[in-house]
């Protein structure tokens, strides 16, 4: 890690990032992981608090931001060209659980905290960003209500997958795996059903009902 001492407050919430998500495992997203975080890294505990002025929301957000930089930098668009849509969104959901794997209590304690009523909006906002930046390195250029309903769509599998993953005491994640081969499924019916999105209620198709369907599955 470079020296934090010359770090932008910018710089330093994205290099701290990891070392608060791995105390958050015991300490939560809480003052107390900043300070563990901080004195791990041999950083200023109150120039670390500057980094993270919104408190946990701030902290969640720039772990994710970073596993999004990590995430572009594994899987650049050129890479993912190679393969089919299913492979590319399947490869940087991927991505973005391995990157996680034996972080799992920070994750369920960073959900919880992006549910909380007063930062529900904020959380959406975050998942949405990376759903747009998982389509766009998997090669979406669409502009139109498409681009909105995969992003939706996206946004919902990554997050019924989390909540899988978290809890999944399988042999290799195995049956994360299994539910997310079946969510991107989703995707898939997603392109099938293109149509039947502009043609609405005259033919009662609920895009509620559809992007619900995906959301919560039956198993």
């Amino acid at each position: 890690m470079a020296d934090l001492a010359d770090m932008t407050l910018d710089e330093l919430r994205l290099a701290l990032a990891p070392e608060v998500a791995a105390s958050a495992i015991f300490d939560g997203w809480s003052d107390a992981a900043l300070l563990h975080a901080a004195d791990m890294a041999g950083a200023d505990p109150d120039v670390v608090r500057l980094a993270y002025p919104g408190g946990a929301m701030d902290m969640i957000e720039a772990w994710i931001d970073t596993i999004d930089a990590q995430m572009a930098e594994a899987l650049p668009a050129e890479k993912l060209a190679t393969m089919k849509i299913r492979e590319r969104i399947r490869a940087l959901v991927q991505f973005r659980l391995d990157a996680v794997e034996g972080l799992e209590e920070a994750v369920r304690r960073a959900m919880a905290v992006m549910a909380q009523p007063q930062n529900a909006a904020r959380g959406l906002k975050i998942g949405w960003r990376s759903a747009d930046k998982m389509w766009r390195l998997a090669g979406d250029t669409a502009t139109d209500y498409n681009h909105y309903t995969k992003r939706a769509i996206l946004a919902g599998i990554y997050s019924a997958t989390l909540a899988v993953f978290i809890d999944d005491e399988s042999e290799g994640k195995q049956a994360t795996r299994a539910f997310l081969d079946r969510r991107i499924d989703g995707v898939m019916k997603f392109e099938k059903f293109k149509a039947r999105f502009t043609v609405g209620e005259r033919e009662g198709f609920s895009v509620t009902r559809f992007l619900g369907r995906l959301r919560y599955p039956s198993h």
